[in-house]
């Protein structure tokens, strides 16, 4: 078992806490965004808590917030959240553990746990990123999201323009892809899906039919094709 006192720790925690703290931000802005589409304060708060998947939450919101109906927020929630599977087989075999520990892990398996696991080469390590960087993201996301509930309960969210927390939100999450090629040919493919359906289907039901566009960005590109511009992007949260 590594010890806390390993100059090796250090590094870790302090890039994982300040992961976390900065992933709270985007908390502040779901919070503003749901109670602004309609929620209470405890209704925020527990999609924070039992939920916790920030880009699904966030994709919830800005659909029920459009007038869209809960089928299809929870539809656009679901294909976002999907992604987790695939962390959860990937932390799967440097996690170990009784079954409650394995399913609190299981909650805490996102972007940004599994992001620092895995760029850690010692197995004690990659443990300690995990936990760390998970309970520092569930802590400050869900302060972020009271926060966020409690400024948009005092304050009218239209008025002071809030209401476009989501869509600001979605727009910073999205914005490091475009720095790659795949990433800039998933967004145009979604775009087009998302206007070209609008005047034809319900409303939610175009934010589905764009999330199709992640079959433009599965294919992993082979060794001898990749270029300077294809190279992997963190993503939010949660």
């Amino acid at each position: 078992m590594i010890s806390l006192r390993d100059p090796r720790v250090r590094p870790v925690v302090t890039t994982s806490v300040t992961l976390g703290f900065a992933v709270g931000v985007f908390a502040i802005l779901f919070g503003v965004g749901a109670v602004g589409a309609g929620a209470s304060t405890a209704q925020a708060c527990a999609m924070s808590l039992l939920v916790f998947t920030g880009a699904s939450q966030l994709s919830a919101v800005a659909v029920i917030a459009g007038g869209g109906s809960f089928g299809s927020a929870l539809g656009g929630a679901l294909v976002l959240a999907a992604r987790n599977a695939v962390f959860g087989l990937t932390m799967s075999r440097r996690l170990t553990g009784r079954l409650p520990i394995r399913l609190i892990a299981a909650q805490l398996t996102i972007d940004e746990s599994t992001a620092m696991a895995t760029a850690q080469q010692d197995p004690e390590l990659q443990r300690v990123a995990f936990w760390i960087t998970g309970i520092s993201v569930y802590v400050f996301w869900n302060l972020g999201t009271l926060v966020g509930a409690l400024a948009g309960n005092a304050i009218d969210p239209k008025r002071f323009g809030l209401d476009a927390a989501i869509p600001s939100a979605f727009v910073a999450v999205l914005w490091p892809h475009l720095s790659t090629r795949r990433g800039r040919q998933a967004m145009a493919v979604g775009a087009a899906l998302c206007v070209v359906s609008i005047p034809f289907v319900p409303i939610g039901v175009p934010v589905l039919l764009s999330s199709l566009a992640i079959l433009v960005a599965l294919p992993a590109p082979r060794a001898d094709e990749l270029g300077e511009d294809d190279h992997v992007v963190g993503e939010l949260p949660a």
